[in-house]
């Protein structure tokens, strides 16, 4: 009988890739050879970053989504998703096909949100396929009755500050701020590829009688949103996060693998010299770029707190060196290295495990959110789009793991003396 073989189709977003490779490695612990396939673009930045060996069992198949240099903020993300549809689902197809003439043969085809034509490809090569949902199970629960029956009040009354929200199934009211972004009216039409998307993503799962979907989320976590939707059978596979930090049964398995940005170095050191549970660490995540401005002000706020932080600040990487230090350096960058550190990038499970970490600042991607959760550490809650309002929500009055700010009409944060 030929080994079990899992096509895994990964949007090449980091918040996609680290849950996936991790599902990866699980599977591949039972036994199942897994062929995990994303862009060329983030295939190679993965393939600088990679901080250990990957495991025996697991195989790249790197697709082109027309943007093998990289996507920037002046690319069209409605034409990228159109590029990565008619692109990814030809070399989906002939990676199966090739498998199978190999004598591999692929047994499931696994993909994340934003590529619900990968089922269309499984369902054409003729092989069963599941979504595995990176968000909590919440908001697909919230996806799923904003298309079926809620659309129009949401689309009405989300500008009432006195309307409340409640959905089947699910314990807790909602208000306009606590729900994905991309559900409301005043959504950026910049992203109106994302409502389409989830559109079809439904449609594709209602071609199937109680089809399954593997969400990164756990019973006791998400009980009852994990069995709001009686046509779908909801599974909690996570948290998909590396052993070392979870349950130590693989003390090596110590990084996600997949890093698409290069980490600092220097650190661990830093944080050694600090004591127990001082320490604020603020990031926002693999894409949020906040304005200048607000950067300005987190930054007054931290400097008032007169608390040692490690906060994480991308470079522009499409920017040349001079543009990069004349757009990102903040005003109070000298006062700021005096009492804190900040960094381009680290390993974000080795900074919540540190004895030094007091609390997590956070954008609450889901991702970021898992991980607090896991490494028992309080977050104040400051969401921007897509699933982070749900996130902060439920971290605030589900689970009371943290507090959220409160931003002003304009979603900006400012510091009060």
């Amino acid at each position: 009988m030929a080994r079990r073989h899992v096509l895994l189709v990964t949007f090449p977003a980091q918040g996609h890739i680290n849950p996936s490779l991790q599902f990866a490695k699980r599977i591949i612990d039972m036994g199942i050879e897994v062929t995990f396939a994303t862009s060329v673009y983030a295939r190679r930045r993965m393939e600088k970053t990679a901080a250990r060996d990957l495991p025996n069992g697991l195989s790249f198949a790197a697709f082109s989504d027309g943007y093998d240099d990289g996507f920037t903020m002046s690319d069209d993300p409605n034409k990228y998703m159109t590029e990565i549809r008619s692109r990814g689902a030809k070399t989906l197809k002939d990676t199966a096909l090739s498998a199978a003439e190999q004598g591999r043969p692929v047994t499931c085809l696994i993909y994340t949100p934003l590529l619900p034509w990968a089922s269309e490809v499984a369902r054409d090569v003729n092989i069963p396929s599941a979504l595995l949902w990176i968000q909590p199970a919440t908001v697909l629960d919230i996806y799923y009755y904003y298309f079926n029956g809620f659309a129009d009040e949401i689309i009405a009354s989300s500008n009432d500050p006195s309307w409340k929200l409640q959905l089947p199934g699910l314990p807790i009211l909602l208000s306009e701020r606590d729900l994905p972004s991309f559900t409301l009216p005043n959504s950026s039409e910049r992203y109106s590829f994302a409502l389409t998307s989830f559109k079809e993503q439904l449609e594709a799962l209602d071609v199937e009688t109680k089809p399954k979907v593997l969400v990164n989320t756990f019973d006791s976590l998400e009980s009852d949103a994990l069995k709001a939707i009686d046509k779908y059978e909801l599974i909690g596979v996570g948290p998909l996060i590396p052993s070392a930090f979870l349950d130590g049964k693989d003390p090596s398995d110590t990084s996600f693998g997949g890093d698409l940005f290069q980490k600092s170095d220097d650190y661990a050191e830093w944080l050694n010299s600090k004591p127990e549970s001082s320490v604020v660490y603020v990031s926002f995540g693999s894409l949020l770029r906040l304005p200048k401005a607000q950067m300005e002000e987190i930054a007054k706020g931290l400097l008032d707190s007169s608390r040692p932080f490690l906060w994480v600040i991308r470079a522009n990487e499409k920017a040349n060196e001079e543009k990069k230090e004349e757009d990102e350096r903040l005003s109070c960058m000298e006062e700021l290295e005096k009492v804190g550190k900040i960094v381009p990038w680290c390993s974000q499970l080795e900074v919540l495990t540190h004895p030094s970490l007091g609390c997590f600042v956070t954008h609450c991607g889901w991702n970021s959110t898992l991980e607090s959760i896991s490494c028992g550490v309080p977050v104040v809650a400051f969401p921007h789009w897509t699933d982070q309002g749900t996130n902060a929500k439920l971290i605030e009055d589900a689970w009371r793991t943290g507090v959220r700010v409160r931003a002003n009409e304009d979603g900006w944060l400012r510091v009060v003396r």
